[in-house]
């Protein structure tokens, strides 16, 4: 079974902006680093649920499930056969909540 990945923009706008600012020390680990979270978004295709739900479940009434890649989680939800990432945010930042 194969599943659409949408990253939504303001997903791609937190990765953006974390690419960036691991480039500032080194343009070639950012590289690597933007390629392979990339690489991980894209496994979710297949069996996305294998990926654990986040703590912001119950506090937002819906099923958001996390992958975590590092020290990175790509907060998502699955709706029939599409994944859609929703943020891309560092694991010390504090949860998103509502209003995000």
């Amino acid at each position: 079974m194969t599943y659409r990945v949408v990253i939504l923009p303001e997903a791609e706008a937190e990765l953006e902006e974390a690419y960036l600012y691991v480039r500032e020390d080194s343009p070639a680990r950012a590289k690597r680093w933007r390629e392979k979270l990339l690489v991980k978004v894209k496994s979710l295709a297949t069996f996305p649920e294998r990926c654990a739900v986040a703590p912001e479940s119950a506090a937002l009434g819906v099923e958001v499930r996390h992958l975590v890649v590092g020290k990175y989680r790509m907060l998502f939800v699955v709706r029939d056969r599409t994944v859609m990432v929703l943020h891309v945010r560092h694991a010390a930042r504090r949860r998103v909540t509502e209003a995000e």
